[in-house]
């Protein structure tokens, strides 16, 4: 069969959901017996998400090829249960150096090169080639931002031209918000009414409106929308706010939203089959028994607001993992840089935790609350699991409290110190000398070799895995033997024994550090053998 594409834009305002939406879409899609992939566009000029401000922007999300992607290729992936790669993620600024690169090797062929077409021919190259390399049936395009937006307009110009191409194989769906104002007490339709419309003057009529609300879409309302928008009233979606992200699916179906996609692509159903899925969200929606989780970072909030994004796969992988061990995950918002000041605040708060996480972070704001919780979660036998930033901070607190280096440090935060436990790579100097900071991490899957016996071994239950990374800083070799007489485990490192990948300790319920970033790698129906063990420890 020919190729399908269904864009996805915004209507209204950003963060409603469109990337939940087209991966629960392409979830239901998958039930129905089609391979789908999907990609994202961001239509910010950095090149990647790498160099994005998390609180901004949220989650910069890593994939197997060693992208920074947006979080919402993350969403994807777990919807989905596929790896998504590089190809499927595009920002203008990548469009545009392609663009450039192309004109400076004269592969224009002396043309004068134009904003349009050529700008819109290497998004739609781009698109074309992520749908051959995926080998899939349907391609989900979401759009990211709102229609309206000066810097999403090439994008949608160059959808506009792949549907003039090919009218039968491109489809669009507007996400957009539909208020309901407390002093009105009545869903308004309007904001999407001027969004469609917008979404019009750029050439482009949606097939399908999804609504998203703090309540159900009524019958009226859908009926207005569609008379006024010019789509069927059974193409008409209502997304109320929901108990769990992983509802969505089920509520889509309900609608047949899945199904009326794949009669506009003139396409019928193979087979029906969510089962395994609404069995994981059975099972979310039963666990009784409650774990107690604290996850101790600083990107946590814009003014008055808490952004849990910043941390999405780590929040997404704890819940995968209680579901399988049959407990509801209660996560608790922990502000290091508060700990720093208080520690009488901090012992009160970890004492009614179940289990710790730090999670990954740069820079030197709220580190010494990070490694005054971690000594806490030591010797109080919390279960704990460090992630890439919270592995280093168990070697520096390590170093300090049971080998007396009380100035032992990383060398991101003090140049100076005599105890570098943790350094910067060898390989990075020089990109930290030149200022080459956008895409040089150690980014991407790597091969890792856990000790035999090891906590890490039996967790995993096989010798040998493949973690995603992304640092630039790393365990110090040189102060490796005397840490290790010193009673720290390393139980993981690279097959050629360079990288300390996994550090634990013994005669502790849970207490692991890991260089890597294994919440990318969890899925709903296959939760991360490192987050189960965690859990597993914390519901005991």
């Amino acid at each position: 069969m020919k190729h399908k594409y269904l864009f996805i834009v915004g209507g209204v305002m950003s963060g409603v959901g469109k990337g939940t939406s087209s991966a629960a879409l392409g979830l239901t899609l998958k039930s129905k017996g089609y391979s789908v992939t999907a990609i994202k566009i961001d239509p910010y000029v950095n090149v990647d998400a790498g160099t994005m401000n998390p609180v901004e922007h949220g989650e910069v999300f890593v994939t197997v090829d060693g992208d920074e992607t947006d979080q919402d290729i993350g969403t994807y992936e777990r919807y989905l249960d596929t790896n998504i790669t590089r190809i499927n993620y595009m920002t203008t600024g990548r469009v545009y150096q392609s663009v450039i690169e192309r004109e400076r090797n004269l592969e224009y062929g002396g043309k004068c090169v134009e904003v349009v077409p050529h700008v819109p021919e290497e998004i739609i190259r781009r698109i074309e080639r992520a749908a051959k390399e995926a080998k899939a049936d349907i391609s989900l395009i979401e759009v990211g931002g709102t229609v309206g937006e000066y810097q999403g307009l090439l994008f949608l110009e160059a959808a506009r031209m792949m549907k003039v191409k090919d009218p039968d194989s491109v489809k669009f769906a507007i996400v957009s918000y539909l208020p309901v104002p407390p002093s009105v007490g009545e869903m308004k339709t309007k904001p999407t009414q001027y969004a469609v419309r917008t979404l019009n003057a750029a050439g482009i009529q949606p097939d399908f409106v999804i609504g998203r609300s703090t309540m159900e879409m009524d019958q009226p309302r859908k009926e207005k929308i569609a008379r006024f928008c010019s789509v069927p009233p059974e193409h008409i979606i209502g997304a109320a706010d929901a108990p769990s992200v992983y509802d969505i699916p089920q509520m889509f179906e309900d609608q047949n939203f899945a199904d009326n996609v794949l009669k506009c692509f003139k396409l019928k159903p193979k087979q029906n089959d969510l089962s395994e899925w609404n069995g994981f969200v059975k099972k979310l929606k039963s666990a009784k028994k409650e774990v107690k989780i604290g996850v101790v970072g600083k990107y946590f909030s814009t003014g008055d607001f808490v952004l849990s994004d910043v941390y999405l796969s780590v929040l997404e992988a704890i819940k995968h993992a209680a579901v399988h061990e049959g407990v509801k995950a209660k996560i608790e918002w922990l502000n290091s840089e508060e700990y720093e000041k208080s520690p009488a605040k901090m012992k009160k708060e970890l004492s009614e935790l179940d289990g710790v996480i730090v999670p990954g972070g740069f820079g030197s704001r709220g580190i010494e609350g990070k490694i005054k919780a971690i000594e806490f979660c030591r010797k109080n036998k919390v279960p704990y699991l460090g992630l890439c930033y919270g592995m280093q901070c168990i070697v520096i607190e390590y170093a300090r409290n049971e080998l007396g280096w009380k100035d032992a440090n990383t060398t991101e935060i003090n140049e100076k110190t005599q105890h570098p436990v943790i350094h910067i790579q060898e390989s990075q100097k020089e990109n930290v000398e030149k200022g080459k900071y956008g895409g040089t991490l150690r980014l991407g899957s790597y091969p890792c070799s856990l000790k035999k016996g090891s906590l890490s071994e039996k967790v995993y239950g096989s010798d040998m895995i493949s973690e995603r990374h992304r640092h630039r800083y790393e365990f110090n070799n040189e102060y490796r033997e005397e840490l290790e007489k010193a009673g720290l485990v390393i139980s993981g490192t690279s097959p050629d024994d360079h990288f300390v990948e996994i550090v634990e300790i013994k005669d502790h319920p849970f207490f692991v550090g890991v260089q890597f970033h294994p919440e990318f790698q969890s899925r709903p129906l296959s939760p991360h053998p490192l987050f189960q063990g965690f859990i597993k420890a914390a519901k005991k």
